[in-house]
């Protein structure tokens, strides 16, 4: 028996060839949600460094509703910063417009911005979950193939009614091949997975910081004019 790649693969039962496709498609669908979250996340980064420079000049001269007006524009959806102080500036006008406290109105800030920062995560988490799936999934459906193998390598000492390398190396040639590539898809993925997750988590705390820097903004407006 050769054992050459594509010997190997001839030779494959329709079983292992299967759970070979499967493990493909899985490992081409975890490289384009990475890619693509990594073009969502990117887009996220420019937008924001953009924009960020601009608002606090704004909210440093008391300009709130320019503020507000530039980060609720429709090309600066895409930044995280924006999407925080716009929900964080419009609550707080509100709160404003219905004769709130100044704390409650600070409180509302502080609420809008949460929602808007817990909204954007979800969306920067997009396939995550498949990516997660997809890592822990994966060494189980190359055991499958392996088990397959296996019962060729038994069926193959069957047949011949031997047990040398020629009856089995069939069979155990497809155990291993699937069992590897389950493996090497799952690492693929968690790495993904772990990757992503760390730069959710930077841009939840930029998020956070921005939440809290408007209440500042607020809280410091307020003193300043009484």
């Amino acid at each position: 028996m050769e054992f050459g790649l594509v010997q190997m693969w001839n030779q494959m039962g329709s079983v292992a060839k299967g759970v070979g496709f499967l493990l493909f498609f899985l490992s081409i669908v975890t490289l384009y949600l990475f890619i693509e979250r990594q073009l969502v996340f990117a887009k996220a980064r420019s937008k924001s460094k953009k924009i960020a420079p601009m608002l606090a000049g704004m909210l440093k001269k008391g300009q709130i509703q320019e503020a507000l007006k530039l980060s609720s524009k429709k090309d600066n959806a895409g930044s995280h910063l924006a999407r925080v102080t716009a929900a964080g500036i419009k609550e707080f006008l509100e709160g404003k417009e219905a004769n709130l406290s100044l704390e409650e109105q600070i409180e509302c800030a502080q609420r809008g911005c949460d929602r808007a920062s817990t909204i954007f995560s979800q969306e920067l988490k997009r396939g995550l979950n498949t990516v997660a799936t997809i890592a822990t999934s994966s060494p189980f459906i190359g055991l499958f193939g392996t088990i397959a193998g296996i019962i060729n390598a038994f069926r193959g000492m069957a047949e011949t009614g031997s047990g040398g390398l020629g009856a089995v190396s069939q069979g155990i040639a497809e155990a291993l091949i699937t069992t590897g590539f389950g493996i090497g898809v799952a690492i693929i993925a968690l790495w993904a997975y772990n990757f992503l997750s760390t730069r959710i988590e930077v841009y939840a705390a930029e998020m956070s910081n921005t939440a809290s820097e408007i209440a500042d903004f607020f809280i410091k407006k307020a003193e300043s004019q009484g």
